[in-house]
């Protein structure tokens, strides 16, 4: 029924229909970060193997922590005053730029893939216009419609359908108005080239393989920063145990002073002794300057690790360094050889460099399949109805229905040609690259091994070396209190256990940075969910 100047109630209802339906797809643009968070992580959750460790610390910022993370805040520092190595560690994860960084990386690698897999879903559209047009003759408003979806699928059919209607309400004059519809639907499949599955699916297996890589790449990264991070902290202990030894040194030198003033004042020793320890005295308190500036300078170093201001202000656990003291020495009771096969094995970057020959392969198959000639099956078919009216209603429907074979001879293929001998080329070099990557992990284990082994014989002879530098001091300063030794005899003895004292401190938190640093490289060692490792 045609619709008059006194009854327009249809064109009403349609345009508040659309402008409703306009406003109903802008409010759900604040679900779309909430969908997309959710899409991306179901993506990470599936990539993400047990054998790369527990899933957490991995989720951007903006979103809802794992259930496994522990998040750490600036105000349990500042109320407490001690920040304990596993809060270091995840304040760090949590905060350290660096590491925002790479979780963002890994985010947007699942947020491409998402992209890619939309490519063989249905891809729906659908939009309306209205207008009004006029002449002198005749008045009239339309509204056009469309609705329909895309789909390519794995053997490469190209399946396009649509719905388009067309209505129009004549307000003046003879013309004639009414709904109109069309129904069509398209099918294109290829015959030659692109009609293999493994072409079809190339960038959507490209796209899966390297989340996988991106989620290796960020478990390396993990184990790597939660080394440094544990490394720079043993760091700025032991700056902190040289204070105490230059304190502890200077306290001592002092003490000897005033001893020796006294026996100088006696006669019992030559004033120029007396000057000599003076002299030391005055260096220690030097000494001690300098290790109290060494250790702020690297707290302040530490501080922007872990993001925080340097105007925070706490200390480190005093107990992680006597706890080091105290550990049995534990050497790896593996060989270099059985090490250097567990890090081939188990080196999540050398997996990944591996897993690239197998991707330069179905390149050059792909590049190969380009080589070939084109040629597409396609099916059409349309069916248009239509609603008129003039005094009365007519209604009438045509069908219509189209299949062709589309051929393109491959008479011109240099830029396939091209795309396929580089393919062979890069086949090339990413079998050399993997043929580096593994000397260099080779190269990598084995120097862990021997910084490691060297580190642990360094610590023995040096804490040897301290043990007797104690004993050497307490005797010769017992000496001295009875007259039976100079006064040189006990300030090289002091210099000596000061020097013992720093260079054991040294080889401790060497030793146990090169403990991390080998099962680092060797790839066993595991980031639990508080930012701590075990083997």
């Amino acid at each position: 029924m045609i619709c008059t100047n006194g009854n327009r109630k249809l064109p009403n209802t349609i345009i508040l229909s659309l402008v409703g339906l306009c406003c109903l797809a802008g409010c759900t643009r604040q679900n779309y970060k909430a969908e997309a968070d959710e899409q991306v992580y179901r993506i990470i959750d599936q990539k993400w193997q047990d054998e790369f460790g527990t899933k957490a610390n991995y989720k951007i910022s903006d979103t809802v922590p794992s259930p496994n993370d522990i998040p750490i805040e600036e105000k349990e520092i500042t109320s407490f005053g001690v920040l304990t190595l596993p809060q270091a560690v995840g304040l760090a994860t949590s905060q350290n730029h660096e590491y925002q960084t790479q979780k963002e990386e890994l985010y947007i690698r699942a947020l491409d893939l998402r992209l890619t897999r939309h490519e063989f879903e249905y891809q729906f559209f659908g939009g309306a216009s209205g207008g009004y047009n006029a002449d002198r003759n005749d008045e009239a408003v339309g509204i056009e419609s469309n609705i329909g979806f895309n789909r390519l699928l794995a053997g490469g059919t190209r399946i396009s359908t649509e719905l388009a209607v067309a209505w129009i309400d004549v307000l003046t004059g003879n013309m004639r108005g009414g709904l109109t519809s069309i129904l069509s639907a398209t099918v294109a499949q290829p015959l030659l080239r692109g009609s293999d599955r493994k072409v079809v699916l190339e960038n959507l297996t490209q796209a899966e393989r390297d989340t996988l890589y991106q989620v290796r790449s960020f478990n390396r990264f993990r184990k790597t920063f939660v080394v440094s991070v544990i490394s720079r902290y043993y760091v700025v202990l032991q700056k902190y145990d040289a204070i105490e030894n230059a304190r502890n040194n200077y306290i001592t030198l002092a003490f000897t002073y005033d001893r020796v003033e006294k026996l100088a004042t006696s006669g019992r020793v030559p004033l120029l002794e007396l000057d000599q320890i003076r002299q030391s005295k005055l260096q220690a308190q030097n000494f001690y300057s300098q290790a109290e500036k060494e250790y702020m300078q690297a707290l302040d170093e530490f501080k922007i690790t872990l993001n925080l201001p340097t105007t925070t202000e706490f200390q480190l656990d005093e107990k992680e360094f006597e706890a080091l003291r105290t550990a049995k020495m534990a050497e790896p009771d593996f060989t270099e050889a059985k090490a250097v096969e567990a890090a081939l094995l188990q080196r999540l970057d050398l997996v990944n460099s591996a897993d690239a020959i197998i991707d330069a392969q179905r390149k050059v198959y792909v590049a190969t399949d380009g080589l070939r000639a084109d040629a597409n099956f396609v099916g059409t078919t349309s069916v248009t109805s239509a609603r008129r009216a003039n005094r009365g209603t007519i209604d009438w429907m045509r069908e219509e229905y189209g299949l062709g074979v589309e051929l393109n001879l491959p008479l011109d293929r240099v830029p396939e040609q091209n795309i396929y001998r580089k393919a062979l080329i890069t086949l090339n070099q990413r079998q050399r690259a993997y043929e580096l990557a593994a000397d260099t992990v080779a190269l990598e284990v084995r120097q862990a091994h021997r910084d490691l082994t060297e580190a642990a014989e360094r610590y023995k002879v040096l804490l040897e070396a301290l043990e007797l530098a104690k004993q050497r001091f307490n005797n010769t300063f017992l000496l001295l209190q009875y007259s039976r030794a100079s006064s040189r005899r006990v300030l090289q003895a002091q210099s000596d256990l000061f020097e013992a004292q720093n260079d054991a401190a040294q080889a401790l938190v060497d030793y146990n940075i090169s403990t991390l640093n080998f099962y680092r490289d060797t790839g066993s060692l595991q980031v639990l969910p508080d930012g701590m490792w075990k083997l």
